[in-house]
Order: structure tokens, then C-alpha cells, then sequence
């Protein structure tokens, strides 16, 4: 019998991050989604929606059908993937939010980190 708890081992050196972000449509959601994955800056993206948002934009109230990508990769990823975010998206001003992983399995956490590092190997 092993000590140590899978929900706390770290593996790699990077922390883990989940990126949220935002999209106008399933369609530009599913193809950001692709290419992040594609281009191994993420090992997956979730695609929620749609959604609504009700927000502030230039000191008026609005709201919009969006969906959510759910983006799992590492913190070193951030700039690489908020870049190729900047490059895609249509808003002039688009939800790019890092929330810290405080806590994964193990499993998962080497998973994502070998998916961004080493994509030939990575793999669920």
C-alpha cells in the first residue's frame, strides 16, 4: 500500500491551469478548440454552450448566446494560447481567464502536462 494520495502528487514542473474563454458561436468555438489542441497547446478543450452572458460593455448592459471553452493545459501554455485566441476571435476584447489547479490526479495532471510537452506521447 503506497503513502501517497494520486490527488496531490505533482508531476512536471509547470502548474496546471484551466483557461476559460469565450466564443460568439459553436462554430468559432469548435474550430479554436481544434486548433489549440492541434497546434499541442492544450491536451483537451471542453465546448460548453450555449449559453447566456449578460454583460457590461462600454457603460451599457447587454446579452448574448455564447459558449464556453474549457481549456486544460499548463501555465507556461497561457501566452502561446491567449495569442493564437487573439489572432481567431471576433470580440475586440475576448475572455481569457487562467484559474490555477490546486488539486489533480496525478494520472491526469502528467497526462495534460505530456500533451503539451511531448504531444507524440501524450494520450488518454
Amino acid at each position: 500500500m503506497s503513502d501517497r494520495n494520486p490527488l496531490l502528487e505533482e508531476v512536471g514542473t509547470s502548474p496546471l491551469v484551466e483557461i476559460r474563454v469565450s466564443a460568439p458561436d459553436a462554430e468559432a468555438a469548435h474550430a479554436m478548440a481544434k486548433e489549440i489542441v492541434g497546434a499541442n497547446l492544450a491536451a483537451c478543450v471542453q465546448c460548453l454552450g450555449p449559453m447566456t452572458s449578460v454583460y457590461s460593455w462600454k457603460g451599457e448592459v447587454h446579452q448574448a448566446t455564447e459558449w464556453l471553452l474549457l481549456i486544460k493545459t499548463t501555465a507556461d501554455m497561457f501566452q502561446s494560447v491567449s495569442d493564437l485566441v487573439m489572432k481567431r476571435h471576433r470580440y475586440a476584447v475576448p475572455e481569457i481567464v487562467a484559474v490555477p489547479v490546486s488539486h489533480a490526479l496525478s494520472s491526469y495532471s502528467a497526462w495534460v502536462r505530456d500533451s503539451v510537452l511531448s504531444p507524440s506521447e501524450g494520450g488518454r
